[in-house]
Protein backbone atom coordinates (compact mmCIF):
# COMPACT_ATOMS: atom_id res chain seq x y z
CA UNK A 1 0.00 0.00 0.00
CA UNK A 2 1.49 3.30 -1.07
CA UNK A 3 -1.20 5.68 0.14
CA UNK A 4 -3.07 6.24 3.38
CA UNK A 5 -6.69 7.00 2.50
CA UNK A 6 -8.74 9.22 4.75
CA UNK A 7 -11.14 7.13 6.83
CA UNK A 8 -14.74 7.38 5.68
CA UNK A 9 -17.98 5.49 6.13
CA UNK A 10 -19.74 4.20 9.22
CA UNK A 11 -18.02 5.43 12.41
CA UNK A 12 -19.51 2.53 14.40
CA UNK A 13 -17.59 -0.63 13.47
CA UNK A 14 -20.17 -2.96 15.01
CA UNK A 15 -22.75 -1.93 12.40
CA UNK A 16 -20.36 -2.89 9.62
CA UNK A 17 -19.70 -6.24 11.28
CA UNK A 18 -23.44 -6.83 11.73
CA UNK A 19 -23.75 -6.56 7.95
CA UNK A 20 -20.81 -8.82 7.12
CA UNK A 21 -21.05 -11.23 10.09
CA UNK A 22 -22.03 -14.41 8.25
CA UNK A 23 -19.44 -14.02 5.50
CA UNK A 24 -16.78 -12.91 7.98
CA UNK A 25 -17.40 -16.02 10.07
CA UNK A 26 -17.12 -18.30 7.04
CA UNK A 27 -13.64 -16.94 6.30
CA UNK A 28 -12.42 -16.96 9.92
CA UNK A 29 -12.79 -20.58 10.96
CA UNK A 30 -9.43 -21.17 12.64
CA UNK A 31 -7.67 -19.51 15.59
CA UNK A 32 -4.47 -17.55 15.03
CA UNK A 33 -1.34 -19.61 15.87
CA UNK A 34 0.06 -16.96 18.24
CA UNK A 35 -3.22 -16.85 20.15
CA UNK A 36 -3.44 -20.63 20.34
CA UNK A 37 0.13 -20.82 21.64
CA UNK A 38 -0.62 -18.20 24.31
CA UNK A 39 -3.74 -19.92 25.59
CA UNK A 40 -2.31 -23.44 25.40
CA UNK A 41 0.23 -22.79 28.17
CA UNK A 42 -2.18 -21.08 30.59
CA UNK A 43 -5.28 -21.86 32.62
CA UNK A 44 -7.71 -19.90 34.77
CA UNK A 45 -11.12 -19.78 36.37
CA UNK A 46 -12.57 -17.22 33.94
CA UNK A 47 -11.37 -16.41 30.44
CA UNK A 48 -12.32 -13.36 28.38
CA UNK A 49 -12.31 -12.96 24.61
CA UNK A 50 -12.71 -9.20 24.12
CA UNK A 51 -13.89 -8.49 20.59
CA UNK A 52 -14.70 -12.18 20.24
CA UNK A 53 -16.03 -12.12 16.68
CA UNK A 54 -17.29 -15.58 15.76
CA UNK A 55 -15.77 -17.13 18.89
CA UNK A 56 -12.84 -18.99 17.35
CA UNK A 57 -10.55 -17.91 20.22
CA UNK A 58 -13.27 -18.09 22.87
CA UNK A 59 -13.46 -21.79 22.04
CA UNK A 60 -9.84 -22.21 23.16
CA UNK A 61 -10.50 -20.23 26.34
CA UNK A 62 -13.46 -22.47 27.12
CA UNK A 63 -11.08 -25.43 27.01
CA UNK A 64 -8.43 -23.80 29.23
CA UNK A 65 -10.69 -22.08 31.78
CA UNK A 66 -13.61 -23.19 33.92
CA UNK A 67 -15.80 -20.67 32.09
CA UNK A 68 -15.24 -18.18 29.29
CA UNK A 69 -16.95 -14.95 28.28
CA UNK A 70 -17.01 -13.53 24.78
CA UNK A 71 -17.71 -9.81 24.47
CA UNK A 72 -18.45 -8.08 21.18
CA UNK A 73 -20.35 -4.98 20.06
CA UNK A 74 -21.80 -6.77 17.01
CA UNK A 75 -25.03 -8.70 17.48
CA UNK A 76 -24.39 -10.47 14.20
CA UNK A 77 -21.01 -11.76 15.27
CA UNK A 78 -22.35 -12.84 18.67
CA UNK A 79 -24.98 -14.90 16.84
CA UNK A 80 -22.21 -16.54 14.81
CA UNK A 81 -20.26 -17.22 18.01
CA UNK A 82 -23.29 -18.81 19.65
CA UNK A 83 -23.93 -21.03 16.63
CA UNK A 84 -20.28 -22.13 16.63
CA UNK A 85 -20.39 -22.93 20.35
CA UNK A 86 -23.53 -25.03 19.97
CA UNK A 87 -22.18 -26.86 16.93
CA UNK A 88 -18.87 -27.66 18.63
CA UNK A 89 -20.39 -28.51 22.01
CA UNK A 90 -18.90 -25.90 24.34
CA UNK A 91 -21.94 -23.62 24.72
CA UNK A 92 -22.34 -24.59 28.40
CA UNK A 93 -18.87 -23.19 29.15
CA UNK A 94 -19.25 -19.93 27.19
CA UNK A 95 -21.22 -16.81 27.99
CA UNK A 96 -21.69 -14.22 25.25
CA UNK A 97 -22.35 -10.56 26.03
CA UNK A 98 -22.88 -7.55 23.82
CA UNK A 99 -20.54 -4.87 25.11
CA UNK A 100 -18.16 -2.00 24.51
CA UNK A 101 -14.42 -2.59 24.68
CA UNK A 102 -14.03 0.73 26.52
CA UNK A 103 -16.55 -0.32 29.18
CA UNK A 104 -16.21 -4.07 29.53
CA UNK A 105 -19.39 -5.49 31.14
CA UNK A 106 -17.54 -7.42 33.84
CA UNK A 107 -16.65 -6.68 37.45
CA UNK A 108 -13.19 -5.65 38.62
CA UNK A 109 -10.50 -8.33 39.07
CA UNK A 110 -12.58 -11.19 37.65
CA UNK A 111 -10.62 -12.39 34.58
CA UNK A 112 -7.64 -14.72 34.85
CA UNK A 113 -6.87 -15.09 31.15
CA UNK A 114 -7.87 -12.79 28.28
CA UNK A 115 -7.30 -12.30 24.59
CA UNK A 116 -7.98 -9.00 22.82
CA UNK A 117 -7.29 -9.86 19.22
CA UNK A 118 -7.62 -7.62 16.15
CA UNK A 119 -10.10 -5.29 17.84
CA UNK A 120 -8.24 -2.46 19.57
CA UNK A 121 -7.22 -1.07 16.17
CA UNK A 122 -10.89 -0.53 15.24
CA UNK A 123 -11.42 2.08 17.98
CA UNK A 124 -11.49 5.53 16.40
CA UNK A 125 -9.13 7.58 18.58
CA UNK A 126 -6.03 7.21 20.73
CA UNK A 127 -7.97 8.19 23.84
CA UNK A 128 -10.54 5.49 23.14
CA UNK A 129 -7.81 2.89 22.64
CA UNK A 130 -5.96 3.78 25.86
CA UNK A 131 -9.26 3.86 27.78
CA UNK A 132 -9.96 0.35 26.48
CA UNK A 133 -6.56 -0.86 27.65
CA UNK A 134 -7.25 0.70 31.06
CA UNK A 135 -10.56 -1.15 31.28
CA UNK A 136 -8.87 -4.42 30.40
CA UNK A 137 -6.51 -3.78 33.32
CA UNK A 138 -9.54 -3.18 35.54
CA UNK A 139 -11.14 -6.56 34.85
CA UNK A 140 -7.93 -8.61 35.00
CA UNK A 141 -7.49 -10.42 38.30
CA UNK A 142 -4.24 -10.17 40.25
CA UNK A 143 -1.73 -12.31 38.35
CA UNK A 144 -4.09 -12.38 35.35
CA UNK A 145 -2.60 -12.14 31.87
CA UNK A 146 -3.85 -11.06 28.48
CA UNK A 147 -2.66 -11.17 24.88
CA UNK A 148 -3.37 -8.08 22.75
CA UNK A 149 -2.87 -7.86 18.98
CA UNK A 150 -3.12 -4.99 16.49
CA UNK A 151 -2.33 -4.63 12.81
CA UNK A 152 1.16 -3.24 12.39
CA UNK A 153 2.99 -1.07 9.86
CA UNK A 154 5.41 -4.01 9.59
CA UNK A 155 2.77 -5.83 7.51
CA UNK A 156 3.98 -6.14 3.92
CA UNK A 157 0.92 -4.35 2.54
CA UNK A 158 1.90 -1.07 4.22
CA UNK A 159 4.70 1.39 3.43
CA UNK A 160 4.41 4.06 6.18
CA UNK A 161 6.80 3.78 9.10
CA UNK A 162 4.51 5.69 11.47
CA UNK A 163 1.02 4.76 12.57
CA UNK A 164 -1.96 6.00 10.58
CA UNK A 165 -5.74 5.76 10.19
CA UNK A 166 -7.23 4.09 7.15
CA UNK A 167 -10.17 2.05 5.91
CA UNK A 168 -10.02 -1.48 4.54
CA UNK A 169 -12.78 -2.80 2.30
CA UNK A 170 -14.65 -6.03 2.97
CA UNK A 171 -16.20 -7.48 -0.21
CA UNK A 172 -19.35 -9.53 0.24
CA UNK A 173 -20.17 -12.46 -2.08
CA UNK A 174 -22.56 -10.37 -4.17
CA UNK A 175 -19.92 -7.72 -4.77
CA UNK A 176 -21.09 -5.12 -2.24
CA UNK A 177 -18.34 -3.61 -0.12
CA UNK A 178 -18.15 -2.28 3.41
CA UNK A 179 -15.39 0.00 4.72
CA UNK A 180 -13.84 -0.96 8.05
CA UNK A 181 -11.90 1.61 10.07
CA UNK A 182 -8.40 0.66 11.22
CA UNK A 183 -5.68 2.43 13.10
CA UNK A 184 -2.48 0.82 11.84
CA UNK A 185 0.06 0.91 14.66
CA UNK A 186 3.77 1.36 14.30
CA UNK A 187 5.65 -0.72 16.90
CA UNK A 188 6.88 2.23 18.98
CA UNK A 189 3.41 3.78 19.09
CA UNK A 190 1.89 0.48 20.25
CA UNK A 191 4.40 0.30 23.07
CA UNK A 192 3.68 3.91 24.05
CA UNK A 193 -0.07 3.28 24.31
CA UNK A 194 0.57 0.19 26.41
CA UNK A 195 2.95 2.06 28.70
CA UNK A 196 0.45 4.91 29.09
CA UNK A 197 -2.28 2.50 30.17
CA UNK A 198 -2.82 0.80 33.53
CA UNK A 199 -1.49 -2.51 32.20
CA UNK A 200 1.91 -3.97 33.06
CA UNK A 201 3.75 -4.96 29.90
CA UNK A 202 5.36 -8.41 30.03
CA UNK A 203 6.42 -8.76 26.39
CA UNK A 204 5.92 -7.03 23.04
CA UNK A 205 6.72 -8.70 19.72
CA UNK A 206 5.88 -8.76 16.00
CA UNK A 207 4.46 -11.75 14.15
CA UNK A 208 2.89 -12.12 10.70
CA UNK A 209 2.34 -8.40 10.28
CA UNK A 210 0.75 -7.97 13.69
CA UNK A 211 2.08 -6.41 16.87
CA UNK A 212 1.43 -8.48 19.99
CA UNK A 213 1.71 -7.72 23.68
CA UNK A 214 1.49 -10.01 26.68
CA UNK A 215 0.23 -7.87 29.56
CA UNK A 216 -0.73 -8.28 33.20
CA UNK A 217 -2.83 -6.37 35.69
Amino acid sequence: MTDTPTPTGDPAPHRVYDRIAAHFSETRAHPWPDVADFIETRTGTRGLDLGCGNGRHAELLAESCDTAVGVDASIGLLAEARARAVENGYDDALGLVRGDAQRIPLCDDTVDLAVYVATLHHLPSRSARVDSLDDLARVLAPDGEALISVWSTTHDRFDPETGFDTTVEWTLPGGDTEDRFYHIYDPAEFRTDLDDSDLDVVEVYESRGNAYAVVAS
